[in-house]
């Protein structure tokens, strides 16, 4: 059952990327202006027929269908083509930044995870004056965009205490995580405030189960119930939304990257969008789509296998 699960999302998984790519390539084939004006320096009027060499070199008139197998069968064998503002392969742009913003997603998912699982637990558990401030502190976190969220960690402990770099990326492990704690805590707030909510209302409906106050009335001890039958059944929607979340970072990345001058594919991607640089863009946004439908798929099979009340049926 599972394994045909598991085959349904995989199918599912292709047929959505390849969609995607269509959609992707189709908007920005037909999106307006001239790519090959990147490539002619100078403030005249580029030539007629150096722009038509240009067209031609880099195939910009191709039908449709043509130019987007080439580019499809390039993307599988790894070639993604040539940017043209930057002169270099799209490949070697996207690979020499990778690393940077795989380091602040890793960073900011531990962010997320550790900190509103164990807030949303403890305000379930404890109830009273500090679930009502733990909401309070979720629901306005939840309130305030990424790029504002920015511009206060920037000013308060970047300019006013002087505790963190407010730009860049950083150098070695203790380097980026100096320069990038500032930018993954602007990236994880309103997820780590949203995983929380999740947790705590998860775990208050395993409180109020009709198994837990079973075990309860049989006695078993308190520390046993929550770890055996409250937590673990809660394990399922929190792992979820974890999941949900992680990849909510890949697409939030770009504004707290271009926020923080962090050289990353975030900010790349912004600054090929501002150029016209279809290559680049067109890559990334299908890189992006790839790895959160990706994400998604792989929670809904390990959610499907940690809580056996999920339906593989349905859930297909």
């Amino acid at each position: 059952m599972i394994w045909r699960f598991i085959a349904r999302r995989t199918a599912m998984l292709v047929v959505t990327v390849l969609v995607a790519s269509i959609v992707i390539y189709g908007a920005l084939f037909i999106a307006p202006g001239d790519p090959a004006t990147l490539l002619v320096g100078g403030g005249k009027p580029p030539s007629p027929r150096v722009i038509e060499e240009i067209h031609r070199q880099y195939h910009l008139d191709d039908p449709f269908v043509q130019s987007y197998w080439r580019w499809l069968t390039g993307m599988l064998h790894g070639d993604a083509g040539q940017s043209l503002s930057y002169r270099d392969s799209v490949t070697h742009l996207i690979t020499d930044r990778m690393g940077n913003t795989l380091f602040l997603v890793a960073y900011a998912a531990l962010l997320i995870i550790l900190p509103g699982v164990a807030l949303g637990t403890l305000a379930a558990l404890r109830g009273g004056l500090g679930e009502n401030l733990i909401t309070v502190v979720t629901t306005t976190l939840m309130a305030v965009p990424t790029f504002v969220i920015s511009v206060l960690l920037i000013w308060w402990l970047s300019v006013r205490w002087g505790w963190f770099p407010a730009y860049g990326s950083g150098v070695g492990f203790a380097g980026r995580i100096e320069h990038l704690t500032l930018p993954a805590l602007a990236l994880a707030a309103s997820w780590l405030a949203y995983v929380a909510q999740v947790t705590q209302a998860a775990v208050r409906a395993e409180l109020a189960s009709e198994h837990v106050e079973t075990a309860r009335s049989r006695g078993i001890p308190e520390r046993f119930v929550l770890r055996k039958h409250v937590l673990r059944n809660a394990a399922g929607p929190i792992f979820s939304v974890s999941g949900v979340a992680v990849a909510g970072l890949i697409a939030g990345a770009s504004i707290v990257e271009q926020a923080f001058g962090v050289n990353g594919i975030g900010a790349l991607l912004i600054q090929s969008a501002a150029k016209q640089d279809l290559a680049v863009v067109q890559t990334l946004a299908l890189i992006t789509v790839v790895v959160f439908v990706a994400v998604n798929t792989l929670v809904d099979v390990v959610t499907a296998a940690l809580d056996h009340r999920v339906s593989l049926e349905a859930g297909a």
